[in-house]
């Protein structure tokens, strides 16, 4: 049997060992945010974090999970407290039907991480990685919303990083 930890509460796998992490997910109490699209690696509704990179959950099997640290959309926050990029995407109404939420904000604080780590992406010029416009187009570019939210998206993930960049 598998062990991984799910937003630091150890889990022991014993499904078929060809269940996804998505639907070994879906079928854990308490971390039903992570939202199953198009089950084909296409949209990203089903984005997570596996030991802090973005992955599609619904393209991994579980068992490949063991030993690892999977973290979801109801991970990121503090208890009843949300994630500071929670907060942007509700300030910059960066959803409607909500469906691809919690896949864009995963996505979105991990995109934050290899900006903050210097990781350049096919947009990055000459000067170098930084928070703009074309970058977060660029990086969030696998998480689709029918919606068409996506220049709130946008201004919710800069407020956040230009939030992280500046001292408290």
């Amino acid at each position: 049997m598998a062990e991984l930890s799910v937003n630091g509460q150890q889990v022991t796998l014993s499904d078929d060992p060809r269940t996804t992490l998505l639907d070994t997910l879906r079928e854990l109490p308490g971390f039903t945010g992570t939202k199953k699209g198009c089950d084909h690696g296409q949209c990203g509704a089903c984005t997570v974090l596996l030991d802090g990179r973005r992955v599609n959950a619904c393209l991994i099997l579980a068992v490949q999970c063991e030993g690892c640290e999977v973290t979801t959309i109801e991970g990121l926050g503090e208890g009843d407290q949300l994630h500071p990029l929670q907060q942007a995407f509700v300030r910059h109404d960066g959803f409607q039907c909500g469906y691809c939420t919690p896949g864009q904000i995963c996505s979105a604080y991990a995109m934050l991480e290899e900006i903050a780590n210097g990781e350049p992406s096919d947009v990055t010029d000459e000067d170098g990685v930084r928070l703009s416009r074309d970058e977060i187009r660029e990086r969030m570019s696998g998480n689709l919303c029918r919606c068409g939210a996506y220049a709130n998206i946008v201004d919710a993930i800069l407020e956040a990083g230009q939030r992280e960049e500046s001292p408290s």
